[in-house]
């Protein structure tokens, strides 16, 4: 039997970003199979009470540099070189999920993904302008057009929706989050432990 995990996921988080990127080595690595689950990161947040790290240690610096200097380290640990830092970050995503979901039931979801994951982190568009997203996934092999016709329907809003509930009722409350099983590790640092629970 395949192992496997879920890996919470939202377009417009960098580290969701970057666990994106290293993922397919963990899983050649483990040989798991990651099993990706678009949420509403800003709905996690709101439903828990999270804060980003600048508003939550906003008067406390040295965190804030700390924090910083881990992002780079990463990048720079993975050869992740094509990330650059959205200057629209952050943006509401809701529209930009729903039409991820949406693409799941097109049978394009992994190039929908990629293409929403270059667009936002590697070629710094505007994901909050529904038209830029609609080129961004014409331009990653997929049909922009239909995907956000698909994602104002009511079944794919009720689907993000309900993604995002039950992620909140397991005890996520931020991205990336992962789980095997029944247990939970949050954040791109904690992928060792999830390679040994998968072990």
């Amino acid at each position: 039997m395949t192992k496997s995990f879920d890996f919470l996921f939202d377009i417009g988080g960098p580290n969701g970003y970057l666990t994106h990127r290293v993922l397919p080595d963990f899983c050649a690595r483990t040989g798991a199979v990651a099993r990706y689950v678009p949420v509403l990161l800003g709905g996690l947040m709101k439903a828990t009470g999270n804060r980003p790290p600048w508003a939550v240690y906003a008067d406390v610096p040295a965190k804030l540099a700390y924090d910083r200097l881990e992002f780079q380290r990463f990048i720079s640990a993975n050869n992740l070189t094509r990330f650059r830092m959205n200057p629209h970050f952050p943006i509401n995503t809701l529209p930009l999920m729903r039409a991820i979901v949406a693409a799941r039931h097109e049978a394009v979801f992994e190039q929908a993904v990629e293409a929403m994951m270059v667009a936002m982190w590697e070629d710094s568009i505007n994901l909050s302008d529904p038209e830029e997203i609609a080129n961004a996934f014409d331009r990653g092999g997929v049909d922009g057009k239909r995907l956000l016709e698909r994602a104002s329907e009511d079944a794919i809003k009720a689907e993000l929706a309900q993604n995002t509930a039950s992620a909140v009722e397991r005890g996520a409350f931020g991205i990336p989050t992962f789980f095997v099983g029944d247990e939970m590790w949050f954040g791109k640092e904690r992928l060792a432990q999830v390679a040994a629970a998968l072990g």
